[in-house]
């Protein structure tokens, strides 16, 4: 692997014996990943953020006390605490108690070190827009595979450590989805007989993701008949449950992202190494999957998963505008950046949720965080990912479905489905 000139230095310690930490971590990956160079980085997502035990706190605020700063504008991931809402999550066992001491210092390290307190899992809803074409070393998943997707931004999958030094350094191994080669459709879902009807719903996205994350693994998916324009919250969903489901870090929608103006352009003129066909019975089966849930009980319903854009609580707003409060019995949860509710608020979103009954949790969410009451067992989402990991995380049984019938079943205390919604 051969370095210039300044990223030798950095490395020797011409910059710092934090940079040469950082810089140290940087090569090391490269080197396993074969990289010939390291690309310079426009900008940084930094994952780890939630308190997983005392070694990211020591890694952080080892980079710190060797005098380490961010070199490129830099972002923070959802943590362990709504720092706007104390109470929101519980502190009450000596669990609790650590991950809420360890979540903090992680968030003192990190601003520390430069970067900006932005706390969500979309900083792409926030001020953070990478160009297309733009080398970027992006962490946590959905961040990921939107920035490849949606924006056409070069990230490959990074994670906890390399995230934060690539930030100290401004480089990032040149390897992976930072090469043409790697970026080329591999899987094609043929949607074309889901039916406009179906293609309107919201929840065909996630379930779409989820089918993707299966049938493709790592692969680079290609999505044919999805209409044009499609929004980028659904593009979100889409990709958030992909990401989750298999691990895909870059899908293509023709005539929508920006890779794929056509079929040959996303498969780089070569032929897919398979192809899928999509029917509605598919995507009933993969909602079948995702939830786990049985009868009619439901104690919470927890959407925003990756966090709410605007639209998207606007959306909520608006179904739940007229009509009944949410049930007494029913906990609702709306997740979003802190950036995304300021705007709500100022357009008199955040009040219409508030005196609904939903509950507005900034800076974490509700499947990696102790906010759920212990007593749940049951919970509505319209989140692929969030119904993906929450039986794991928190123990609990899911149900998956629209927006509109999470509101409706928010209001009526118990599971309420349109079972012919897909057909």
């Amino acid at each position: 692997m051969q370095l210039e000139p300044g990223e030798r230095a950095t490395l020797e310690g011409a910059d710092g014996q934090g940079a040469a930490m950082a810089m140290r971590v940087v090569t090391g990956l490269a080197r396993a990943s074969g990289a010939e160079r390291l690309v310079e980085i426009a900008s940084v997502h930094i994952d780890g953020c939630l308190y997983h035990g005392q070694a990211g706190v020591d890694f952080a605020e080892r980079l710190v006390e060797l005098g380490a700063r961010t070199t490129v504008p830099t972002t923070l991931n959802v943590g362990s605490l709504d720092l706007l809402h104390p109470g929101m999550v519980r502190t009450e066992s000596e669990t609790e108690k650590d991950v809420a001491a360890g979540g903090r210092r992680l968030a003192t390290a990190y601003e520390a070190l430069g970067a900006r307190p932005t706390w969500t899992c979309a900083p792409y809803q926030a001020d953070v827009r990478p160009a297309r074409g733009e080398h970027i070393a992006w962490a946590e998943s959905n961040a990921i595979v939107f920035a490849n997707s949606v924006l056409g931004a070069r990230t490959d999958r990074y994670g906890d450590f390399l995230d934060v030094c690539a930030a100290v350094t401004g480089r990032a191994p040149y390897a992976g989805l930072h090469l043409d080669e790697n970026r080329r459709g591999e899987v094609v879902l043929d949607c074309r007989g889901l039916g406009a009807g179906v293609l309107e719903l919201d929840l065909a996205y996630p379930l779409l993701g989820y089918l993707a994350g299966e049938i493709a693994g790592t692969a680079n998916p290609v999505f044919v008949g999805l209409p044009p324009g499609v929004s980028e919250d659904r593009l979100k969903a889409l990709g958030a449950a992909a990401a989750s489901a298999g691990g895909v870090a870059l899908f293509h929608v023709v005539g929508t992202t920006p890779e794929a103006p056509t079929l040959d352009a996303a498969l780089h003129d070569r032929p897919p190494e398979h192809t899928e066909v999509v029917t509605p019975e598919r995507l009933a089966s993969a909602r079948r999957e995702l939830s786990t849930a049985e009868g009619d009980r439901l104690d919470a319903v927890s959407v925003g998963t990756p966090h709410a854009s605007l639209d998207e609580l606007r959306a909520l707003a608006d179904e739940l505008a007229d009509g009944p409060r949410i049930h007494t019995g029913v906990a609702m949860y709306a997740s979003t950046g802190r950036t995304v509710l300021e705007r709500a608020r100022q357009h008199g979103i955040a009040e219409v949720l508030q005196d609904a009954g939903v509950r507005l949790v900034v800076d974490t969410c509700t499947y990696v965080t102790s906010i759920l009451d212990p007593s749940t067992r049951v919970v509505m989402t319209n989140s692929g990912k969030w119904a993906h990991y929450a039986p794991a995380n928190l123990g609990v049984d899911v149900v998956l479905a629209s927006l509109s019938e999470c509101v409706a079943s928010a209001r009526a205390g118990r599971v309420v489905l349109d079972d012919g919604l897909l057909r």
